[in-house]
C-alpha cells in the first residue's frame, strides 16, 4: 500500500540575512539546472531524496534514478532534494500487470494489494482543503483469492465554499472466493462537482458488500457504479443519498456474466429543497443467474424532483430478473401521531427520513 505523506522543508537555522538569501539563490540557481524537467504543476509536494523515494515507494533507488532519467516521474529539485508524486504511478511503473486496470497513465490516487488476510479494516481518506482544487484520481484496490478484508472510504471537502472539483476513477477486483465490505461515505461543500466512477470486478465466487451514503451533498453529483459478477459470485449494493439544493445523476450497472452469479441493488433516496435526482439502473443477465432492484425515493416539498428508471435486460432464459420502484411523501398522520407525542414538525419529519433511509444490512 502506498500512502501520501505531507511534509514541510525547513531551511537550516542562520543568524545572517546574507547566508538566507545566498542559500535561495542556491536553489533557485539549482532549479534553473533542471528547468526542462520542472513541473511547476505539483501539488502538496513531498520533499524526499532519492533513498527515501525508494523505501516510501517499495522500490529500488536505481528504479527512481531511471524514472528520473527518463522524465517517467514530475519532479522538481530545491537543495538536492527531489519533490516527487508517488501514488499510484509507481504501482503502474513497478507491476506491469496492473496497467490493464487503469485506463490511463495515473498522476494521482492510490494503489492498495492485499496479498495476505488482514486482521484490520483498510482505511482510505481523500480530502479537499483547498479553494477550486481540481483532484483527479485513480485508484486501484487488490484482493486477492480467498482473503476477507473490510474497506471503509472517506472523501471529504474540509470546508464550505471551496468550489472544488473531486473526479475518480477507480477499480476493485477481487480474485476467486474473495469477500470485500466496502463502505464509502461522502461529504461535501454546496458549491463541490463530484464525479466519482468506480467499477467493481468480482471472479469466481467472490462476494461483495457495498454501502455508500451522501454525508452533505454537492452542487452537482454524477454516481457511477458498475459491478461485473462471474461464476458464483455475488454483489449487495446499498446507496443512500439526502440531499438539498443539489443536482444528483446515478448511473448503476450490474452484470450477470457467469453461472450461479447474484445481485442485489436497493437505492434510498430523499429530495428537498430545490434538489433534482435522475437514477439509471440497469440489471444485466447474460448468464444464469439472479438480480433484483429496489429504488423508493422520497420527496419533501414541491420543488424537489426524483426520477427513477429501473432497466432489466435478460439475454439468459434461466435467469429472473425482479424489481420494485416507488416515489412518494410523507404520510401526514405519521408526523401527527409523532408531534402528539410532543415532537416538533421539524423532528418529526427526521424522524420519519432517517427511518426510510435506514437499511438493515
Amino acid at each position: 500500500m502506498l500512502k501520501k505523506y505531507k511534509t514541510r522543508t525547513q531551511s537550516p537555522k542562520t543568524n545572517s540575512t546574507e547566508n538566507a538569501k545566498e542559500a535561495s539563490k542556491k536553489d533557485q540557481k539549482n532549479q534553473e539546472e533542471y528547468l526542462p524537467l520542472l513541473e511547476k504543476s505539483i501539488k502538496n509536494p513531498l520533499w524526499l531524496s532519492v533513498s527515501e523515494a525508494a523505501k516510501l515507494g517499495g522500490v529500488q533507488t536505481k528504479t527512481i534514478r531511471r524514472a528520473i532519467k527518463s522524465n517517467n516521474l514530475r519532479y522538481k529539485v530545491v537543495g538536492n532534494r527531489y519533490s516527487i508524486n508517488l501514488e499510484s504511478l509507481i504501482a503502474f511503473k513497478k507491476y506491469p500487470w496492473s496497467r490493464k486496470y487503469f485506463d490511463e497513465k495515473p498522476q494521482e490516487g492510490y494503489f492498495i494489494w492485499v496479498r495476505q488476510q488482514p486482521d484490520k479494516p483498510l482505511i482510505t481518506c481523500v480530502a479537499i482543503s483547498q479553494a477550486k482544487t481540481n483532484q483527479q484520481l485513480q485508484n486501484l484496490l487488490i484482493i486477492e483469492k480467498g482473503i476477507t478484508a473490510e474497506s471503509l472510504v472517506s472523501c471529504s471537502a474540509l470546508a464550505s465554499g471551496l468550489c472544488a472539483k473531486h473526479q475518480a476513477q477507480g477499480k476493485i477486483v477481487l480474485k476467486e472466493g474473495a469477500s470485500l465490505s466496502y463502505k464509502h461515505l461522502h461529504s461535501w461543500g454546496k458549491e463541490d462537482y463530484v464525479k466519482p466512477d468506480y467499477k467493481f470486478i468480482l471472479e469466481k465466487g467472490a462476494r461483495l458488500e457495498y454501502f455508500y451514503q451522501l454525508l452533505n451533498p454537492p452542487k452537482e453529483l454524477t454516481f457511477k457504479t458498475k459491478i461485473s459478477l462471474l461464476e458464483k459470485a455475488s454483489a449487495n449494493l446499498n446507496v443512500i443519498m439526502r440531499s438539498k439544493n443539489s443536482a444528483i445523476n446515478i448511473e448503476e450497472e450490474m452484470d450477470l456474466l457467469g453461472k450461479g452469479a447474484q445481485g442485489t441493488v436497493n437505492l434510498r433516496l430523499v429530495a428537498e429543497k430545490n434538489t433534482k435526482i435522475k437514477a439509471v439502473n440497469k440489471l444485466i443477465a447474460k448468464a444464469e443467474g439472479k438480480g433484483h432492484l429496489e429504488c423508493q425515493g422520497m420527496i419533501l416539498d414541491n420543488q424537489s424532483s426524483i426520477e427513477l428508471i429501473p432497466d432489466l435486460i435478460n439475454k439468459n432464459k434461466n435467469s429472473l430478473l425482479t424489481h420494485e420502484a416507488s416515489i412518494g411523501k410523507i404520510n401526514e398522520e405519521e408526523i401527527n401521531y409523532l408531534r402528539a407525542r410532543g415532537l416538533s414538525q421539524k423532528e418529526a419529519i427526521n424522524l420519519i427520513v432517517n427511518g426510510f433511509l435506514h437499511l438493515n444490512l
